[in-house]
């Protein structure tokens, strides 16, 4: 279904979504016709309140129970369940069966099903089929389908074959789709001109933001997302760009604050009290965290990667609180989840030895490596955990033997930490050394580990040249 921010913003609209709301609220028939019952849905999907949106199509198929769109957005529904077959009987049940809709319909449940290859052919195959003068915005459909499942190359690959396309509508799909693949210079540069041409635009201050906050340009995504809260207090994705951004800088109190705002706005939404919880326990405020992180695991509609991060918060706090078999317990759960349980051993092996049970820890830590085949990643995370459990000449000689004997050149990540505890154990030329290669290697994890002794505004390249004059005064 399209999304016309313009069309939801006029009186037109306005006056008849105020028309719904006031029906709905008095409980009198409403009659509204199929197309107005669409847009009224869109504007409840497009304001994260999807519930109600689902409401909109259900009255609506009362109605018209033909219509394809309606029956569309039904059987988009399924899939978003993992519902494959109910999408397929709600396909079957469409009677237009010439409608562009359904052909896309049938494009996305072949996707779904990861058989994209199929997918290609039958849009290629109706794509002959469409009139010349509409074949551009058809092919714009498609890459926006691909885009909505990620199959970014694939709507790049379509999108290659309009010509000389200088619209917004055109621009704003290769944002996407370059963001999708990574290319988050390039997707900026293009939300960049598309707010020159449209700077009241929510949704490219906030994809502007999405794309700065990926490409670890966190101050900029703060800025980026405040133009966004300026045009509208309340949208909710401006809230999650902002909140998400202050995260990134540490900035945990004013994060909170936004999260209770984004929370406010979309209640049932488990990214709230779960972000929320994480800036409670950053700030140490651990048994404040604990009834949101409860609260967060009764909301609808938990995927297994959101159950183990509130698994995992809860399990931090608890142990601050000095509840460290409850902690247990609690990373326990997720033993049945879809999740790397070598990374879950580590944060078990890291509370034991935040709580001085070293022999459990050193068994959990050795349980992670038998599981994850000894993954350089999962060591480092190990080694990362004996210095922020103050055991830092232990992950001074750990670190030094891993660079000597499992990973090669070639492997970024860790070099900060090294130096930081050559740091702390007052290894100048040691830390210097590691610092340079550190801020080569890995300029991002090195500001991120780092970046505390540092003036704030100061790049990461700056900091070996900083810290030489600073040690040799």
């Amino acid at each position: 279904m399209n999304i016309d921010e313009e069309y939801f913003k006029s009186d037109e609209f306005q006056q008849l979504f105020s028309s719904y709301e006031t029906s709905l609220a008095s409980g009198e028939a409403i009659f509204l016709d199929a197309d107005d019952l669409v847009d009224i849905a869109d504007y409840y999907n497009l304001q994260g309140q999807h519930e109600q949106a689902t409401a909109v199509v259900e009255q609506g198929l009362a109605l018209y129970p033909d219509n394809v769109l309606l029956n569309v957005f039904m059987a988009r529904k399924a899939l978003d369940n993992d519902d494959i077959d109910e999408a397929l009987r709600i396909a079957e049940g469409i009677t237009d069966k010439d409608a562009p809709d359904y052909h896309y319909l049938q494009a996305e449940i072949l996707i779904a099903q990861d058989r994209i290859d199929e997918a290609d052919h039958y849009l290629r195959d109706y794509g002959k089929s469409v009139d010349p003068d509409e074949y551009n915005d058809f092919v714009m459909d498609v890459a926006n389908l691909y885009i909505d499942y990620a199959v970014n190359q694939k709507a790049l690959e379509w999108m290659m074959r309009i010509k000389a396309a200088d619209s917004d509508d055109y621009k704003e799909l290769m944002g996407r789709a370059l963001f999708g693949l990574g290319k988050y210079k390039d997707s900026q540069r293009i939300f960049n001109e598309l707010i020159d041409h449209n700077p009241f635009s929510k949704h490219y201050w906030t994809a502007l933001a999405t794309a700065q906050y990926m490409d670890e340009d966190y101050n900029g995504a703060v800025t980026s997302s405040e133009y966004a809260i300026a045009i509208d207090p309340t949208d909710p994705d401006s809230l999650l760009a902002k909140a998400n951004g202050l995260m990134k800088l540490t900035n945990y109190d004013e994060a909170l604050e936004y999260f209770k705002r984004f929370t406010a706005v979309c209640p049932d939404d488990p990214i709230g009290p779960l972000h929320q919880a994480a800036c409670l326990v950053n700030l140490g405020r651990n048994g404040e965290a604990i009834p949101l992180l409860q609260h967060a695991m009764t909301l609808n509609d938990l995927d297994d990667d959101i159950m183990v991060q509130i698994y995992q918060e809860l399990a931090f706090a608890y142990s601050a609180e000095g509840e460290l078999d409850r902690a247990l317990d609690t990373l326990d759960r997720t033993e049945s989840l879809d999740c790397d349980h070598a990374d879950i051993l580590v944060i078990r092996g890291h509370l034991l030895l935040n709580h001085k049970h070293i022999d459990e820890a050193e068994e959990a830590f050795k349980q992670a490596m038998l599981r994850s085949k000894s993954d350089p990643n999962i060591i480092l995370r190990i080694i990362v955990s004996l210095y922020d459990n103050r055991y830092v000449k232990a992950a001074y000689e750990m670190l030094k033997r891993f660079y000597e004997l499992i990973v090669n050149d070639d492997f970024p990540n860790g070099y900060a930490y090294l130096a930081l505890c050559c740091w702390e154990l007052h290894y100048d030329k040691e830390f210097l050394s590691y610092l340079k290669m550190a801020v080569e290697r890995n300029p991002q994890e090195t500001r991120i580990v780092m970046g505390y002794m540092f003036p704030q505004d100061m790049p990461p390249e700056q900091y070996y040249d900083y810290m030489k004059e600073h040690i040799n005064k």
